[in-house]
């Protein structure tokens, strides 16, 4: 018989298997309360850097399935390690199951894990895209030493959506590219390495999250596009992913009318597209996760509690209820979740199947007979210092000489060169330097917006030399530094984009364009080595910048 909700908060069921790895699901399954079940299929945000009482006392009572890290959970590397074995143990300690612990750690902007905390930054997934499937799988063999190190088992990671508006500013830094084929590549190969080191895998965010310029955290985006169109391009990623194995699918706040025309219907409640597309037509069998149901595209239009329901009949396993969600509202979630199963609004066996799919992936994650996080040895066991190399290697192998018109690269050495660079990154200088023989080398350096001053003197630089080489940074966005780059000699000048892969945009007369999508510091020698030959090119360009220069771009 069932339990209430309120005699749940003070009691516990014998459902503990930690020591049993392989533990027969339909037994720890059919061992559990209705409430037990539901709490499964929550993800929780616990806020704090330690394990404060009322954290401890909900996982104790609720059991919820999955916890979700964020910034404030995020001290040190070793404070992270303690927090995760503080979760776990509190909620084996109520003889409850052990949790998914699950965090957003993307590479670039969305990186929770911060280097200020001891971890690596990890390349912006655009230069993975450029660099192909084996230097992501490497990202993600990287990435998952260093989650698994501090006790997080599941990475709300890869982004499958694709870079094909521009404007879309939410996305942007944080897609693989435009290209289908290309992103699809670039994700398995990081789905794979994730998952090769026993971290769970999330490709997000299905169907599609690329092609708007509305924030989803902000309102409902609408997707105008016909089903042909997503069919062959939005959806391809997804299906590449569920190639490679990936164990979960997060699912948007979305409304895709071409996949189900009910108005205002977020993808992440649609039967439509989570049962009939991504179970059925695409043969989808993990773990389907909600986007955070805290975000506005899904509160604005729908009660909180209705779009539980909604989503649970749409059959997702996981409901991520988001960091703004409080414990209370968690709790009465479930509540409503077990009211609505025991009026017969949803059955029972729906419950189930999500359970189940939980279940065995804890099993087949090492969740259930998980082992503590070595809080002692956790900095050694991150060894952010020896993913270093891997990470400028990367850099190296992403780097993209996308245009070279006039063969101007490699530079060449005996001829008079002009230096132009962005005096705030004197790393430009210091790199650069080891190949640009000072004899022959005028270094201009301008500041962020160049004045028209700062502009004579590089056009007088140019004037003097037979090669040009300026650096930008996200020009897209500075017309100073366009003007700088358009005042010089377009078939004499390099321009190297050490951002936004955009700038190129507005400078397509120059001769030659290089592009390193990121403004860490490991770009910067990738930049110089390649720029006087001690690299040779081979990373594509992940992104369409016109008919001139498409995704998969590289001069030869």
């Amino acid at each position: 018989m069932a339990l209430s909700f309120a005699c749940l908060l003070l009691f516990t069921a014998p459902v503990t298997v930690q020591s049993q790895p392989d533990a027969d699901i339909d037994a720890v399954l059919s061992g559990m309360t209705l409430r037990q079940k539901i709490a499964q299929m929550i993800m929780v945000t616990l806020h704090g850097a330690a394990l404060n009482e009322p954290s401890r006392t909900f996982l104790q009572t609720i059991q919820p399935g999955a916890v979700s890290l964020f910034s404030d959970n995020v001290v040190s590397v070793e404070s992270v390690a303690t927090l995760t074995n503080a979760m776990q143990q509190a909620i084996l300690d109520a003889g409850g199951l052990p949790l998914i612990i699950a965090v957003d750690q993307e590479g670039g902007v969305v990186s929770r894990l911060a280097p200020e905390a001891g971890f690596t930054l990890f390349p912006p997934p655009m230069l993975l895209g450029a660099a192909g499937p084996s230097a992501s799988q490497q990202m993600g063999v990287a990435m998952a030493e260093e989650l698994a190190a501090v006790g997080v088992n599941m990475n709300l990671a890869p982004v499958a959506d694709l870079e094909t508006e521009p404007d879309n500013n939410i996305m942007a830094r944080r897609m693989f590219g435009s290209d289908p084929d290309m992103v699809g590549s670039a994700v398995a190969g990081y789905i794979s390495g994730l998952q090769m080191m026993n971290v769970m895998a999330t490709v997000k965010h299905f169907p599609g999250h690329g092609d708007t310029t509305t924030d989803s955290h902000a309102a409902l985006p609408r997707i105008d596009l016909d089903r042909e169109r997503v069919e062959a391009v939005e959806l391809e990623p997804f299906r590449r992913a569920i190639a490679a194995g990936v164990q979960a699918v997060m699912v948007g706040h979305l409304w895709y009318p071409a996949l189900d025309p009910t108005p205002s219907m977020p993808a992440s409640l649609s039967r439509a597209v989570i049962t009939d597309l991504l179970r059925l037509e695409l043969g989808f069998d993990g773990l389907v996760i909600t986007d955070a149901m805290d975000m506005n595209a899904v509160d604005l239009t729908y009660n909180f509690y209705d779009a539980v329901i909604l989503a649970v009949q749409a059959g997702v396993d996981i409901l991520a209820l988001g960091p703004a969600t409080g414990l209370d509202v968690t709790r009465a979630a479930i509540e409503r979740i077990a009211v609505e199963v025991e009026a017969g609004t949803i059955d029972e066996a729906r419950i189930d199947q999500s359970v189940r799919r939980i279940l065995e992936a804890k099993a087949r994650y090492g969740v259930l007979s998980w082992q503590p996080a070595d809080v002692e040895r956790a900095v050694d066991n991150v060894d952010a210092d020896g993913h270093a190399a891997l990470i400028a290697d990367v850099y190296r192998q992403g780097i993209t000489l996308a245009a070279d018109r006039e063969d101007l690269v490699p530079v060449d050495t005996a001829s008079r060169l002009a230096i132009i660079f962005l005096a705030t990154r004197y790393q430009i200088r210091d790199a650069c330097s080891a190949h640009a023989p000072p004899e022959r080398t005028q270094w201009v350096g301008v500041s962020d917006e160049p004045s028209q001053e700062e502009i004579l003197w590089a056009r007088s630089a140019a004037a003097d030399a037979d090669t040009v080489i300026v650096f930008t940074q996200n020009a897209v966005q500075n017309p100073a530094q366009q003007a700088l780059v358009n005042a010089l000699p377009a078939d004499r000048t390099v321009a190297v984009a050490i951002w936004s892969p955009y700038d190129w945009q507005t400078y397509p007369l120059v001769s030659t364009y290089i592009a390193t999508y990121s403004p860490a510091r490991p770009a910067v020698p990738a930049a110089c080595d390649l720029l006087f030959g001690a690299l040779q090119p081979s990373g594509r360009l992940s992104i369409w910048l016109g008919d001139d220069l498409p995704a998969g771009s590289r001069a030869d």
